[in-house]
């Protein structure tokens, strides 16, 4: 938008420019030109995380919203269906990060196949292919995703429901008020995108140096 405005203005320039002709003229409405372009670019709002970008339109401001969208997805899929992608896959996060290094500190789940003892967050991926628990994982969490594909979108379609409400506060929103629901929701999405980075970091880091926790 602003580049629309700002291709205005200066298609409006040089038509003053055949109207009035003068060199003086023409400097006059120039730097007027100018003065305009850069007050229609100081007008546009900028991202907060990324300040040397305009702020994506189509953020809706909601909590942990600062404006970064750098790959403008906003601009062609819902809002709330990426708040739901961000929520999902920085929950999980949350649980993969603690179990990957609750393993290479030693926590089982007993009774263990056999062999499984000896193994490292790294390599039981391979060991629980061959045994068949990762088959039956695949199997339960596609149900799951069933049934959150439906809630997804009843909400696009309007219903009502909010991005990642699944109703399992575990109690711990009642008798809150909105200030401290939508406190304890920023604390959510900003402990969500920790947990990304975290676990991309700590499977990158275990591969690297072969070793248990803390990795080095």
């Amino acid at each position: 938008m602003t580049l629309v405005v700002a291709r205005d203005v200066l298609l409006s320039t040089f038509e003053l420019f055949h109207v009035f002709g003068s060199k003086a003229s023409t400097h006059s409405f120039l730097a007027c030109t100018i003065n305009s372009a850069r007050a229609v670019t100081s007008l546009a709002e900028k991202s907060v995380a990324l300040p040397f970008l305009e702020a994506p339109p189509n953020l809706d401001g909601g909590v942990g919203d600062v404006g970064f969208d750098p790959f403008r997805f906003s601009d062609f899929v819902p809002i709330d269906f990426l708040r739901e992608a961000e929520l999902k896959h920085g929950r999980i996060c949350m649980m993969a990060w603690l179990g990957f290094v609750a393993v290479d500190l030693g926590f089982r789940v007993y009774p263990a196949p056999e062999g499984f003892d000896a193994l490292t967050s790294i390599t039981a991926h391979d060991a629980a292919v061959e045994q068949g628990g990762m088959s039956q994982m695949l199997l339960w969490f596609s149900l799951l995703e069933v049934f959150d594909t439906v809630a997804v979108i009843q909400m696009l379609e309007g219903s009502g429901r909010a991005p990642g409400d699944f109703g399992l506060d575990g109690g711990f929103l009642k008798g809150k008020s909105e200030k401290e629901i939508e406190t304890m929701k920023l604390k959510e999405i900003v402990h969500c995108r920790l947990a990304m980075f975290a676990f991309s970091g700590v499977v990158t880091q275990a591969v690297l140096t072969q070793g248990g926790f803390p990795y080095y």
